[in-house]
């Protein structure tokens, strides 16, 4: 291996973190951490943060362009190189970071897994349950901010799954303002 081999980029990398942070600036948003109550914690965003994510994930991965699973990894590589260097800026040791991102993993693995069942079903009641679970950990029957959380997310991923494959190997996703949502509650 040449020393030039240290400095590659791989394929879709910056495509990825451009993705990432377009699922990112859309978790921000503060119609849900004001008008749904998602709490504003470091689980919280992480939770939110995963949905999109997430949503995006699923969109790469069931493009039908080949290049569309490696995009699909680039973005999930962005988030968990993400982060990586949130917790260290947090001050978490550098003994315990790897075992705190390989949490992290497992939780956003178990949430896209449900999640990805609820849409693939198209069952707006299941994902909300899942959401009211994860978001709010929360027991019982979702509540309105989950079914709106559900709807929310529904749009988003049929927004993405509407947008041109070459807009997002260039790193452009769109996803749909949370207030729509609210106003179609």
């Amino acid at each position: 291996m040449g020393l030039s081999a240290l400095f590659r980029r791989k394929p879709h990398e910056r495509a990825g973190f451009e993705l990432y942070g377009a699922a990112v600036a859309a978790a921000r948003d503060p119609w849900f951490f004001g008008a749904l109550g998602v709490p504003d914690t470091l689980d919280g965003r992480f939770d939110l943060v995963g949905l999109h994510a997430a949503l995006l994930i699923r969109r790469l991965r069931r493009d039908p362009d080949p290049r569309g699973a490696a995009l699909a990894q680039a973005v999930f590589d962005a988030m968990f190189a993400d982060m990586d260097i949130n917790l260290r800026e947090m001050g978490v040791s550098d003994l315990t970071v790897g075992k705190r991102v390989k949490r992290m993993w497992e939780a956003f693995h178990g949430r896209a897994q449900a999640y990805e069942a609820a849409l693939e079903s198209a069952d707006a009641a299941a994902l909300a349950a899942a959401l009211h679970r994860n978001v709010w950990r929360a027991e019982g029957e979702p509540g309105e901010a989950a079914r709106r959380l559900a709807a929310q997310a529904l749009r988003a991923a049929d927004a993405l799954a509407a947008q041109p494959f070459d807009a997002l190997l260039k790193g452009q996703a769109r996803f749909p303002a949370p207030e729509e949502a609210a106003d179609a509650g």
